[in-house]
């Protein structure tokens, strides 16, 4: 696993640039429901998977077809795409006060159990792009399937600045 890089930038478009990350636009509803949702001063983003810009879905089971390290940098694409549902639904990151918490869903193994290794791919990532604002709580949890047989899928909730 990569070792996480922590950009000296202020704000998350500049600590991006550091991380050379330019952000996709953010991929579309694979069924009957949205990409996220406004309530308050709280944003609740869908679950995103390991899709890259040219719509190529990563998939397998982790611990059988997909090993840990690649499976991390799947969560961190993961992360990737959420930051694009961040920017669509807020149009500037620098709204974002918090993130609040992850949910990440393993498609692993009946035998696997690193599960939070996994996922800290999108957990390392909203450190470095958000900094202290981007220490959350977190679930990384395992299941026998997800959608299209992804590897990895991550739901976060978001605290809105005022």
């Amino acid at each position: 696993m990569n070792e996480v890089q922590y950009p000296t930038a202020s704000n998350p478009y500049e600590r991006l640039k550091e991380l050379g990350i330019a952000l996709p636009r953010p991929p579309s509803p694979i069924a009957n429901f949205v990409t996220h949702v406004q309530e308050g001063n709280l944003l609740f983003l869908s679950g995103q998977g390991p899709q890259e810009a040219n719509g190529y879905l990563h998939t397998g089971k982790v611990g059988i077809d997909v090993d840990p390290d690649e499976a991390y940098e799947h969560a961190k694409l993961t992360g990737i795409n959420l930051l694009a549902v961040m920017q669509d639904a807020l149009g500037d990151l620098s709204r974002v006060k918090r993130i609040v918490k992850l949910l990440g869903m393993v498609n692993a193994a009946s035998d696997f159990g690193e599960h939070p290794r996994v996922i800290n791919g999108c957990s390392d990532l909203m450190m470095a792009v958000f900094g202290d604002a981007g220490r959350h709580a977190r679930s990384a949890v395992g299941f026998g399937s997800l959608p299209n047989n992804i590897t990895v899928e991550i739901e976060a909730i978001i605290a809105l600045a005022e």
